[in-house]
């Protein structure tokens, strides 16, 4: 892979796509629209690619909310977001009811990096030539206003970029910077795309550096979606608070590993119940509020056991299993 981005790349999104129904071979609608070369990156909707794969479906659009969940995360009004099956967290766990008939829904493909992989081979097998391929859906951020699309599946590209250990000009050595390049190249095909324009599919040309060898489909989008527990905001505001007060064991995994006894300490400190530590997995607390313990203990991956042994004073706080 080259060190360096080129100057210039480009992006043609075609017209002329017919509506795409169960059944459908992607590839045969798409490549009679394309003139792809080695080094292309092929983008498409992951709406055109779950329509073809059959995830269009009828029913209540919350049942099938609630079908698509592994857990809620935040609740604004009408407003639900999830960590769906696929890991990805966002509104109404990708489940989409624009562009199909009333009483519809639309639901994210099954193995999107899957559905990638085929589109890939398909294209290899009929042209000859060797592109990436990305699978996208919109999400919205945390931090930012508006939406962009994302990639949520990938074959034959490079989606995440690596640059610790490099430098940059003024010779200061990069530690963690690793530009999502499949996301990038998501949001650049979106430009050409539009919402309205019924162009679901998209060739950025000129990162040929990204773009993998023959056969080799790479990790896929799966390998940009922080596991559960590693993600710092795995909950949203209020439900942070509430998890924590519950204390139920299932609410553990989302608040990631036992952190530092020394941060559980200062933590202990700020609510007024300063602790002692003892060991690295072992914190004892003359707690003013035992409450107020045990639900910072559990915010932090530690549990309340058993008042320490005589001479030692307060609640006994040691690390819980996520």
């Amino acid at each position: 892979m080259s060190s360096e981005a080129p100057a210039r790349v480009s992006v043609h999104a075609p017209d002329g796509v017919p509506e795409v129904r169960a059944g459908d071979d992607l590839a045969a609608l798409l490549l009679p629209l394309l003139d792809l070369a080695d080094g292309d990156i092929l983008v498409v909707t992951s709406k055109v690619v779950s329509k073809a794969e059959g995830r269009v479906v009828t029913g209540d659009r919350e049942e099938w909310i609630d079908a698509e969940t592994e857990r809620q995360v935040a609740v604004r009004g009408a407003t639900r977001i999830v960590r769906n099956r696929l890991g990805l967290t966002m509104a109404a766990a990708g489940v989409d009811a624009s562009n199909v008939t009333a009483g519809a829904v639309v639901l994210l493909p099954v193995d999107p990096d899957a559905s990638a992989r085929r589109l890939r081979e398909a294209v290899a097998e009929r042209t000859g030539r060797n592109v990436g391929v990305i699978v996208t859906d919109t999400a919205g951020r945390p931090w930012r206003e508006g939406q962009t699309d994302i990639a949520i599946g990938a074959a034959g590209v490079v989606v995440l970029e690596s640059f610790a250990g490099r430098t940059d000009e003024h010779g200061n050595e990069l530690a963690v910077t690793a530009p999502a390049v499949a996301d990038q190249v998501a949001g650049a095909a979106e430009l050409a795309q539009g919402k309205l324009a019924a162009r679901p599919c998209a060739v950025l040309r000129g990162r040929a550096d990204l773009v993998l060898g023959p056969g080799e489909h790479g990790p896929g989008a799966g390998a940009l979606i922080r596991p559960d527990g590693g993600d710092m905001f795995g909950f949203g505001a209020r439900e942070a608070v509430v998890a924590a007060v519950a204390g139920r064991p299932e609410d553990r995994r989302p608040f990631g590993a036992p952190a530092a006894a020394g941060d559980l300490a200062a933590a202990l400190a700020r609510t007024g119940n300063p602790a002692t530590i003892v060991a690295e997995d072992d914190v004892r607390c003359a707690a003013g509020s035992p409450a107020a313990v045990a639900i910072v203990a559990f915010a932090h991956g530690w549990m309340v056991d058993e008042p320490g042994p005589e001479g030692r004073g307060g609640l006994r706080i040691r690390p819980a299993t996520p």
